[in-house]
Order: C-alpha cells, then sequence, then structure tokens
C-alpha cells in the first residue's frame, strides 16, 4: 500500500493517460474519427471549420468532465464497497449477525 500511495504522491499514477494498444477497437475509432474530421475540414469554408472544431473541442471538454465524474463515482462506489468489508457486523450469519 505504501508504493500505491507514494506512487500517487510522486505523480506516477495518472488515471487518465493511457496508452492505445496497437490494432485495438479504440485505435481503430480513433483513426476513424481523425479522418472524418479530415474530410470534412477539407470540404468546408473556413467559417464552417472554426464552427467544427469549436463542436469538436466542445465534446472533447465533455467526454473530459465525464471521465472525471465517472471516475470519482467507481472510486466512492470501490471505497464504499471496501468499507462495507471492513464491517465485522454485516449480517455474517457465521458470526452472530443477520
Amino acid at each position: 500500500m505504501r508504493k500505491t500511495l507514494e506512487d500517487l504522491y510522486y505523480g506516477n499514477i495518472t488515471p487518465n493517460e493511457q496508452q492505445m494498444t496497437p490494432g485495438s477497437e479504440m485505435e481503430k475509432a480513433v483513426a476513424r474519427v481523425a479522418s472524418c474530421e479530415k474530410q470534412l475540414l477539407e470540404r468546408l469554408e473556413e467559417t464552417e471549420q472554426d464552427a467544427l472544431t469549436k463542436l469538436i473541442r466542445s465534446q472533447h471538454e465533455i467526454n473530459s468532465i465525464t471521465a472525471v465524474e465517472n471516475f470519482i463515482l467507481g472510486f466512492r462506489l470501490g471505497v464504499r464497497i471496501m468499507a462495507e468489508c471492513m464491517d465485522e457486523n454485516d449480517g455474517d450469519i457465521r458470526n452472530g449477525g443477520g
């Protein structure tokens, strides 16, 4: 546990930074999105390109906020599960509870 806490303190744990596995479905999807974005930008006028760029950036911001919220919710759920596991009076009939 100490190693994990040290890694967290020194910034060695960054759950939001993940490497994509070459050839994975995620990598393929990202490549498709990049290709479509490039095709659209090539077909649009400058003002339309600006609008598309703003749309894409806004969607990235939404995705980032959603990722943070999901991380927090998942972490909280994990802590609740751990706390419940540590509760010695949780209704386990082998220990006289329930």
